[in-house]
């Protein structure tokens, strides 16, 4: 199982569980990344901090971290 963070861009993805505890995994939630839900990567920053991300028909930004609690596949 890998993470968000760890997708290439230009890969679909589907989310497989989300880390995290409390307020952390609530925000992640509340940006729409559920599990079962497709993520597309759009593309990464140079120096790999935020990932742009499409999910549920709109474009997201995304710090690493987060997309470290992030498990897909």
């Amino acid at each position: 199982m890998q993470t968000l963070e760890e997708t290439k861009p230009g890969t679909t993805v589907r989310v497989a569980k989300i880390g995290g505890a409390g307020p952390v995994k609530r925000r992640i939630m509340e940006m729409g990344i559920t599990k079962g839900v497709e993520i597309y990567v759009r593309k990464v920053a140079p120096l790999g901090d935020p990932i742009e991300i499409s999910v549920r028909g709109y474009e997201l930004s995304l710090r690493k971290a987060d997309a470290e609690l992030v498990e897909v596949e």
